[in-house]
């Protein structure tokens, strides 16, 4: 297998012969020449696509750009110092531009990822990270019934309980698989799919002591096949089943850290260093009429992982997981229940934020308002019982009612979640809607953000009025109130949003800490922002003054902690 070394600028004197090391090998060079010459040949086809009266498909090429520059302006006030941007540096930026080829004639397709970070605190929070290269490429090739993707891979199997490669550029998760996939159509409902790879590390691609290629040194390799079959005189029902498997093998040098690290524990928590896990999961979709059921079991062998105390063990787990639906005219229920036991499913015991191979279905209403989404709850690796319902109400074309309730608690019952929130929506026919509701929230801290404090306890009511002068000019208001007497306190929160022809949008909006606890530390702050917005085509640019108080991003039940930020940010998101 050939491995690519992204490039990295370095201020040491030894980046010359670097440069020459990386690009005097021959299979890197034979690689970026292909690249090269297949992008060349994509802007060659869509020149001759244009100048064609026949206009004969002979490829497409698409791309994107997202760039943020980040320029940090120390305030000791909300704890936004004591970190490199703050003190030194000022300033901090990341750019992915992505170049896709397709040609449909020859079922090809290609694309290739530049990554750029420059003093960013988005891989690690609490420190600068620089580094720039190639950060994906892949090729995929269809061959009838055979299809055939090489180069850094994104997919999953079933819901992902027990593998998925993605990508989440706010949490700096891109845990692609470098390997080879296999995917073969047995028939037009069923297909099978086989891969082998190993998962990228993105901490390596910025790290300028990594001397080898930026992935994880496990072994990841996996097969699923998935079907559908529909049914009845009418087929008014289906089932869409899967099974899959995927297996990890440990690297020697991980051994070697598990067997240093267990020889100094007591005799009843040595455990036997093994290479090999394996998890399965059996999955399947039933559709008749207005439900819609999903059910999925996974199971895992023994696996070397950490557990609460900071110890290795080496436990079997297990996830059951269903989610099931109701959808009629005006009305819709979705039902969701999860249990999870000792289901880290890791490239390596040591890894933290890194190193994910699955992906547990979160068991919370993911919110988009400012104060209902501060209290998120992650997603608990070792042991979790979680249950969702979900229900919403149209009784007329005017106005609509959602309530979403959400329990989580390990699997002694304690409780680590809890969460009502309640919406009710009035439109006025073209000129004016109304959302309105209340969330209540309990959060356990201890266990989400490793603070000893008590359970949270929060009621936030909140209110967003929409009117509209004209197809294209409109006025948002926003305002939330969360009351708390835990972690920081209470806190009020309002936004102006002014949306000006089809290219402009303004936006103001404060965040006070009306009712800080003694605990916290905290003054009674504002955290104000504005942003201009700008678009034009498919160009989307905008520029904001911000001051945000420390808290917990997270994505699709993946979280981490984000710091205080003061000063100006920039972003430019463009697709061609």
């Amino acid at each position: 297998m050939i491995f690519f070394k992204p490039l990295f600028e370095t201020t040491s004197t030894s980046s010359a012969l670097h440069f020459k090391q990386v690009f005097n090998k021959p299979d890197r060079m034979q690689l970026i020449q292909k690249f090269i010459f297949l992008l060349l040949f994509s802007l060659i086809s869509l020149s001759l696509w244009a100048q064609n009266d026949k206009k004969v498909d002979i490829g497409r090429l698409t791309g994107s750009l997202e760039a943020n520059a980040n320029f940090f302006s120390r305030d000791s006030s909300i704890g936004a110092f004591n970190i490199p941007q703050y003190e030194n540096q000022l300033y901090g930026a990341e750019s992915w531009l992505q170049l896709n080829y397709s040609n449909n004639a020859w079922g090809l397709e290609a694309g290739l990822r530049f990554d750029l970070y420059s003093n960013s605190n988005l891989i690690d929070p609490n420190n600068a990270s620089s580094g720039q290269g190639i950060g994906r490429w892949y090729i995929k090739k269809k061959l009838k019934k055979l299809t055939i993707s090489g180069g850094y891979l994104y997919d999953q199997i079933g819901s992902g309980i027990i593998f998925r490669s993605w990508e989440s550029r706010p949490l700096a998760v891109d845990n692609s698989l470098y390997g080879i996939r296999l995917n073969y159509a047995i028939t037009d409902d069923w297909q099978v799919k086989v891969f082998s790879g190993k998962q990228r590390h993105i901490d390596a691609f910025v790290n300028p002591d990594q001397t080898g290629p930026p992935l994880f040194d496990a072994i990841i390799r996996g097969a699923s096949i998935d079907g559908f079959i529909s049914g009845g005189e009418d087929k008014n029902w289906s089932i869409a089943p899967g099974v899959g498997v995927v297996a990890k093998t440990m690297a020697d040098s991980d051994i070697e850290k598990v067997v240093n690290a267990v020889k100094f524990y007591a005799t009843d928590d040595l455990i036997e260093p093994q290479y090999n896990s394996y998890a399965t999961s059996v999955y399947n979709t039933l559709s008749a009429g207005k439900f819609s059921w999903y059910a999925e079991g996974a199971y895992k062998t023994k696996d070397i992982v950490n557990n609460v105390d900071g110890l290795l063990t080496n436990n079997t787990g297990t996830v059951a997981y269903t989610s099931l639906t109701y959808a009629t005219k005006g009305l819709g229920i979705v039902l969701d229940a999860k249990r999870t036991e000792n289901f880290a499913f890791r490239t390596n015991p040591f890894t933290v934020q890194r190193g994910a191979i699955n992906f547990l279905p979160p068991m919370n209403r993911i919110n988009t308002y400012r104060l209902t989404s501060r209290y998120v709850a992650a997603t608990q690796e070792l042991g979790e019982k979680a249950v969702q319902l979900d229900i919403s109400y149209l009784p007329n074309k005017k106005t609509g009612i959602a309530v979403n309730f959400s329990n989580i608690t390990d699997l002694e019952d304690e409780l680590l979640y809890r969460e009502v929130y309640t919406e009710f929506y009035y439109k006025q026919k073209r000129k004016w809607v109304l959302k309105t509701g209340v969330q209540y929230q309990e959060y356990n801290q201890s266990v989400f953000e490793l603070k000893d404090v008590p359970l949270l306890k929060a009621v936030t009511p909140y209110a967003d009025f929409l009117y509209k002068f004209s197809r294209r000019k409109s006025i948002r208001v926003e305002g939330q109130y969360m009351s708390t007497e835990q972690d920081f306190g209470s806190w009020a929160f309002g936004l102006v949003e002014l949306n000006w022809g089809k290219n402009w949008s303004f936006v103001i909006s404060d965040m006070y800490n009306a009712k800080p606890t003694k605990q916290s530390n905290f003054e009674k702050n504002h955290y104000p922002r504005f942003d201009v917005f700008y678009k034009y085509h498919s160009n989307r640019f905008s520029l904001s003054y911000v001051k945000q108080v420390e808290g917990v991003v997270c994505t699709g039940g993946i979280c981490r902690l984000e710091p205080a930020f003061s000063g100006v940010k920039f972003t430019v998101n463009s697709s061609f």
